[in-house]
């Protein structure tokens, strides 16, 4: 799953997906354990780095991973590794990279970044999951 997940979804989206690609709380890291271990299932879990650090936008601070990291492990979620929306009309390279590091130093294996528009440079960086959803589908109105 990729998007906003509100907590009273969470119950139905760990039923349905595999992955979720947009835990950015511990209150969400919480129930998704919560849901998860009712169901014995175990979901991969992709932390959202707001790494443009935009108020517009879904996500945890970079600063403060490292702590829902820790926390992730301490309830036993199978965190996979980051996910990131970099900022519109800006080049994205800095940022792939800084994301290719933050994960690098947090000792995950998986990156979920780039969408139709930069997935090359996001996989020059790293990135084991692109979004290109708007080059199979075309562009959303």
């Amino acid at each position: 799953m990729i998007g906003k997940l509100q907590t009273n979804k969470v119950k139905s989206a760990v039923r349905i997906f595999d992955y979720i690609h947009s835990v950015d709380s511990e209150k969400l890291a919480k129930k998704i354990a919560d849901e998860q271990n009712k169901i014995n299932k175990k979901i991969k879990i992709f932390l959202q780095v707001n790494i443009g650090d935009e108020n517009q936008k879904s996500g945890i601070n970079k600063n403060y991973v490292s702590n829902l990291v820790s926390y992730c492990k301490e309830i036993d979620l199978d965190l996979i590794g980051l996910m990131c929306i970099p900022p519109a009309n800006i080049d994205p390279e800095h940022y792939f990279k800084e994301m290719k590091e933050l994960n690098k130093t947090l000792d995950l294996n998986e990156l979920s970044m780039g969408m139709s528009s930069d997935f090359l440079v996001a996989t020059k960086h790293l990135s084991t999951f692109v979004r290109v959803g708007s080059s199979i589908f075309g562009q959303r109105f």
